[in-house]
């Protein structure tokens, strides 16, 4: 569509328009300076924060034998960072290991983490997609880590498990919800600037909601919520929120979907 083309139309498509961008606050950079240049203007706001892991033993141990394995899963750009920081610093990463991820960006730090083939979904970003390619089909008998974030599902390593690989999980970070000042939101809410919300992860989601607290949630409730994937549309709509615009993944098909319902009227084009 010419709304999101490249050129003087995107560059001035959001224009006077605030959109809080909701990622934990080291990976929101980029999708707010995509922002920045189609004339809008970001507000970061985590709803989500990334640490540590508590106890690493286990993390430790698999890291020390990752030559073991026959594949390594790296479930998100978080498992990313954490991961290869510390296989970095405990003998590197083996030549030949097979290494997949579910999204784009993950697979784009892996590159540049020197992993030259990595296995990634084109499309759709997520453990179904990645189930779905070829290379994941014939595993039976290969030992596979996967590395993740606390309490993540359970649907990739079920799958795989079930197709013949073994599978252990290496919890690399921490997920939790930030404490964080909600008057931002309020202020915007209160001087009707707000324009919508970016979010990227149904944890994320749940956390905005508790934030913003009972004061908040009736203006929540009127904003136009953008989000990548299907399942975080499903979140919100069982938190009673309706005003959903499902787009496509990564930032620029975020940025895309944005530009596109507000050049397109918003009204004239159905709700996720």
């Amino acid at each position: 569509m010419a709304a999101a083309e490249s050129g003087p139309v995107r560059a001035l498509a959001l224009t006077g328009r605030t959109i809080v961008v909701t990622r934990p606050q080291r990976q929101a950079g980029a999708l707010a300076a995509l922002i920045r240049e189609a004339g809008g203007t970001p507000l970061v706001f985590p709803a989500l924060e990334i640490g540590n892991v508590e106890d690493s033993a286990r993390l430790l141990e698999l890291v020390g034998r990752l030559r073991d394995f026959d594949m390594a899963i790296f479930i998100s750009s978080n498992a990313v960072e954490k991961a290869m920081d510390l296989i970095a610093s405990h003998g590197g990463y083996p030549p030949g290991l097979r290494t997949a991820t579910v999204g784009k960006g993950s697979a784009a730090q892996l590159q540049q983490r020197g992993v030259a083939q990595v296995i990634a979904p084109s499309e759709r970003y997520d453990s179904e997609a990645l189930l779905d390619l070829p290379q994941m089909r014939a595993v039976a008998g290969w030992r596979i880590v996967i590395f993740r974030g606390d309490g993540g599902r359970d649907l990739l390593g079920d799958t795989l498990l079930a197709r013949g690989a073994s599978v252990e999980y290496a919890e690399c970070y921490r997920r939790s919800k930030p404490d964080i000042d909600a008057s931002p939101l309020v202020g915007l809410w209160a001087r009707n600037e707000l324009s919508g919300i970016v979010i990227t992860s149904s944890e994320g989601l749940r956390n905005l909601f508790e934030i913003v607290g009972s004061a908040g949630r009736p203006s929540l409730m009127k904003t136009l919520l953008f989000v990548p994937h299907p399942r975080i549309a499903e979140t919100a709509h069982a938190l009673g929120l309706t005003q959903v615009v499902l787009t496509e993944p990564n930032d620029e098909g975020i940025l895309k979907g944005m530009i596109d319902w507000w050049s397109a009227g918003g009204a004239s084009r159905a709700l996720a």
